[in-house]
Order: C-alpha cells, then structure tokens, then sequence
C-alpha cells in the first residue's frame, strides 16, 4: 500500500475552476474521505488520484512517485464505481478474476487468488451465478472483490455504496470498514453522506465549490468546524448559529447576547462586528434560571431524544433532550450553553475564530 500526497493541484474545465489549488496527504493505509455536496470537486479530486483526469496544474505522488500526468494504467490503483460496472456476461467469478487474467496470471493462481478474496467477502456460494440476479449487496461485493484481487496500491471508491438501500448501505459500510481494517490498505473513499463519512473515516477532507474547507479527523472536525459551512454540513441537525454584533478580544470569556452574559472558550475572539455564535443541539440545555431565553415553537420525538426548537432574539435554537422531559409550545424557558463547546465565526467570512489550529487547516484550502 502506499501514501498518496496531493500539493497544489488544480482542476479547470474551460472557465470553470472545479478543484482550487488543493494540498492534503493520505497516509499508507488510512481510510480517508471526501467529503461534501453535489460539485464540490470531491469526485474529480478522486479521478485525477485515478488518472482519469489529469489535473491543470500541482502534482500528485503515489508512494513517493509522481504521477499527475500519467494515465490510469500506470498508477497501480484500483477504482470502485457507484454503479458497480460489472461485465453482465460473465459470472461472479469471472468477473472478479478478469484483471488477473489480464495481466497474464497462470490459470491455478488466478483460482486461488478468486477463492480467497470470494472467503474474504463471504461470496464463495455464488462464484458461478450471473451477476445479474445478484443483490445489490451482492454485487457490490463482487465489485469490491474484483478491485482487490490484485492488491493494488491504493483503492479509490467513488460513492460505492449510493445505490444500495439504506438498510444495505448501513451493512455494507460496517463491512467494508471491516474488510480495510483486516487489509490495511490505503483506501480514498468519496461521500455526500457526513454520517458515513463520520463513521468510517480516519481522515476527512470537507470540501465545498473546489475549495477545502477543513482537513481532520472526524472529532476534531464535529467539535471544531474551521467555517460556518463545515458546522452545518456535519451533524444531524447541524450546529445552531445565533447572530449578534459585538468585540471577542483576544482570550476574551464572555460574550453578550441581549442582557445575557454568554461564557466561552478563552482561545476564541479577536473579532469585532457581525459575529456568529455557534453551538451543536446536544450543548444547549433547559434551564428555567438562565438568563438567555428562548419560547418553544416546536418538538419531534426521537425515542430516546427529542429535538426541541426554540425562537431567541437572535435566531432559532434546536436543543437536544431526553425524551422525557416535558415541553410544550409556546412556553418560554431559560438556555444553557455548554461554554466548553461552543465555536465563533466570523459572519462575513464565515471562518471560525480560533487562531492557530483553526489557521493550519484553513490554509489547505
């Protein structure tokens, strides 16, 4: 396996810039994501690592070699496709040994390579059936079998689970994890889905209109999103914004929000103007004694939690609490913020006020 270092490349197509001067570094056997929404850049961020574009300018290194301008048939990769792309002809095991064949592999390796990796994806039962009967589970194992009967060095995986279900997508996310933890390969996996993302990666890179947005792992990118638009794309429901104008000094512990005395972390501030506060939904807390209020306006039930949604003077408010605890609409009650949670941002350019660690991630993009 191999670590994969991309440094300053670029993708135009025509007028249109789709990867903006992008610098990050996959490690030898991390399971690393790219993440963000539709035209981002993440797919062709991940089809310039493939080869199957070549990017305007930067380089790209493949364990130490530069390959930025070289095709596909020369990086000794492995691409895993979102529709499978399975050769309908042939069955499941043919399907999986055909790289092997082509590269001239004797016919009783071939057999054996198949037989182990069919083990490795539970998949041995069906190694004679058609691929077109399979279940989408099914033939995405064989997909994935068909990648890494080879052992390349690295596996780029675009969306490979979008067509499943979600029941399936659930499995097949446990498994695949599961399956690069016992192959300790280097694997580049791009998503739209910050749950899977979350759940799977070692690494992330968030990115948004060809520029990256945060480089992390996934805790510090949920705990300490780097801009407004990292905070609302992860977590479900996203992190709340409340909006005020005011001076944060540098190592400043307070913030006012109306006649409310807000604490927060000392490394935030430094900013004066439009600010945006920040807190995730399981942070804020009901407390009829504080003195930031907000009144219900509605509730959804979530078994073991509820989503409570509050009006403020500065915005709304989602709180996440016990499903237990009763609430009615209309009502007006006290908000704590966990002030060891919360995040600033600039309203302006939606960058987060935290200087040193928050400045090294942004500087990727």
């Amino acid at each position: 396996m191999a670590q994969i270092r991309i440094e300053n490349v670029r993708k135009d197509f025509g007028a249109f810039n789709a990867v903006k001067s992008s610098t990050f570094t996959i490690e030898d056997g991390e399971f690393f994501m790219l993440l963000g929404p539709s035209g981002c850049g993440k797919t062709t961020t991940l089809r310039m690592m493939a080869g199957l574009e070549l990017p305007t300018s930067g380089e790209i290194f493949i364990d130490g070699e530069e390959v930025g301008q070289k095709p596909a048939s020369q990086r000794d990769i492995a691409f895993v496709f979102q529709m499978f792309a399975l050769y309908p002809h042939m069955n499941v095991g043919k399907n999986i040994s055909y790289p092997l064949i082509s590269q001239g592999m004797p016919k009783a390796q071939v057999k054996a390579k198949v037989a182990e990796i069919a083990e490795i994806l539970g998949i041995s039962d069906i190694l004679n059936r058609p691929v077109g009967g399979l279940s989408g589970g099914d033939r995405q194992r064989v997909a994935l079998g068909r990648a890494i009967v080879r052992d390349p060095k690295a596996f780029l995986m675009d969306e490979p689970l979008g067509a499943l279900d979600a029941e399936f997508r659930e499995r097949m996310s446990e498994e695949l994890r599961a399956l690069h933890d016992r192959m300790g390969a280097t694997t580049v996996y791009v998503t739209h889905d910050q749950l899977e993302a979350m759940q799977m990666g070692d690494k992330i890179v968030v990115m948004n209109h060809g520029v990256i947005e945060q480089f992390g792992v996934p805790q510090e990118i949920y705990d300490w999103p780097a801009t407004k638009f990292v905070a609302e794309f992860i977590g479900s429901p996203p992190m709340n914004f409340l909006e005020f104008n005011g001076t944060v000094g540098t190592g400043a512990e307070h913030v006012q929000l109306g006649e409310a005395r807000i604490a927060i972390p000392r490394q935030l501030g430094g900013e004066s103007g439009a600010l945006t506060l920040g807190v995730r939904p399981e942070h804020v807390y009901l407390n009829d004694a504080a003195p930031y209020r907000g009144e219900v306006v509605a509730t959804e039930y979530l078994g073991t939690t509820q989503i409570v949604t509050l009006k403020t003077e500065h915005g709304q408010i989602k709180a996440r609490i016990p499903s237990n605890v009763i609430v009615k609409e209309g009502e007006r009650t006290g908000l704590d913020l966990d002030a060891r949670t919360l995040s600033l941002f600039d309203a302006t350019t939606g960058h987060a006020l935290r200087s040193e660690a928050n400045q090294e991630v942004l500087n990727h993009g």
